[in-house]
């Protein structure tokens, strides 16, 4: 019952979304990309620390509302790559989608979803609001970064991919 709940608060919020055709302050990520790095080497975004090992992606996307923060993301298969946890999510059981506006310049914004389950398989999914989303975003990234556990809190494992500004796919 749960499962079908949040398929159908999902659908709702992203077909909400999607009525907003051609609107130029709807971002889309059609893919997502595990962090690639090994381990003990840092690759931040946007002053936000990489996880501290290499992460893939089955499936992804996410999609962000700028005019009104709706905000939807979806991952399957997101486990790490190497030690012990190989193939698993490890000691991670929840992710937080986050918005960096202004990557690349002085004026970094990060903006976070609340914090969702990440299953045994990977599997994560969010339709709600990110507070504070402004259509001034410039060059917008999205990020899923660890929720739990404490001690790994705040550092990014994947970041979206194939981005777009509206639904013309030019």
């Amino acid at each position: 019952m749960r499962k079908m709940l949040g398929l159908v608060l999902t659908l709702m919020c992203a077909s909400s979304v999607l009525a907003l055709d051609n609107d130029d302050s709807i971002v889309r990520w059609k893919n997502v990309a595990g962090v690639i790095t090994a381990p003990g080497v840092d690759n931040p975004v946007g002053g936000i620390h990489a996880g501290a090992g290499p992460w893939s992606v089955r499936s992804g996307r996410a999609q962000v509302n700028l005019a009104t923060g709706a905000t939807f993301f979806d991952v399957g298969g997101l486990v790490l790559n190497g030690s012990n946890s190989s193939g698993t999510p490890g000691p991670v059981t929840a992710v937080t989608g986050t918005l960096v506006c202004h990557a690349g310049s002085t004026t970094v914004i990060v903006l976070d979803t609340v914090p969702v389950s990440l299953n045994v398989h990977g599997d994560a999914h969010f339709a709600g609001q990110i507070a504070g989303v402004s259509a001034a975003c410039n060059n917008p990234v999205f990020l899923i970064r660890i929720a739990t556990p404490a001690g790994a809190a705040g550092r990014w494992i994947t970041r979206g991919t194939q981005r777009f500004i509206g639904y013309d796919e030019k």
